[in-house]
């Protein structure tokens, strides 16, 4: 992704994205293709216009942030999330990186912070707001305690990945295979290997593992 690279802003306040904009604008080559001021109207333009970076608040009227965010990885859209936030909360923040979230910027650093969360965002790389670095960097120990804890999470296929990470969202193997369009069978397969790989027994092992470490995945 390049620098000019066209941008949608959704946030349901005109003075803050008016602002942002201007920002953005002054400041960076990013093109903005379109505003929303919701969630509903965010996916209908995303859809029009294809932009490549959504700047996205979490708290919105019709399809919050998380939602949001949420509809796009399930339909495989092409397009990188930027959260635009006032939550400091560690769960939100898990729970926006659980939903490939690639940047996370504090609206009380936006001024400051927008147009370098864009650039590493368009290069492909991820962003935090300085303030919240201690809980990314907390997330990734835990990140490592898993994998030294279960060496084998390495083994998995990148199919095995994405349904134990579908696991983890207490989806069954009918969601699953609908949403990966993929029979029942072929998820039941998968799930057995990802129990041998993982060395888990019992009829909720699975289930239990991919609960505890959800934000690891």
């Amino acid at each position: 992704m390049k620098r000019n690279a066209r941008l949608l802003i959704v946030d349901d306040h005109p003075i803050f994205r008016r602002g942002l904009r201007q920002i953005i604008e002054e400041n960076s080559g990013f093109h903005i293709v379109a505003e929303a001021a919701d969630g509903e109207s965010a996916l209908r333009l995303i859809a029009e216009f294809k932009p490549d970076i959504a700047v996205v608040d979490i708290d919105m009227p019709r399809l919050n942030g998380l939602q949001l965010a949420r509809a796009l990885a399930q339909a495989h859209a092409e397009i990188s999330i930027l959260f635009l936030t006032m939550y400091k909360e560690e769960d939100m923040f898990n729970a926006a990186i659980d939903l490939g979230v690639k940047a996370y910027i504090l609206k009380e650093n936006a001024a400051d912070d927008i147009v370098a969360a864009l650039e590493k965002v368009a290069s492909g790389e991820t962003f935090v707001s300085p303030s919240m670095l201690d809980m990314s960097l907390r997330r990734n120990r835990r990140a490592r305690e898993v994998l030294l804890n279960k060496p084998q999470l390495d083994d998995l296929t990148p199919a095995e990945r994405r349904i134990l990470k579908l696991i983890a969202e207490d989806r069954t193997s009918k969601e699953i295979a609908d949403l990966l369009k993929i029979s029942i069978k072929t998820v039941e397969n998968h799930r057995l290997n990802i129990c041998n790989k993982l060395d888990l027994h019992g009829s909720h092992s699975l289930l239990k593992f991919a609960f505890d470490h959800k934000s690891h995945l």
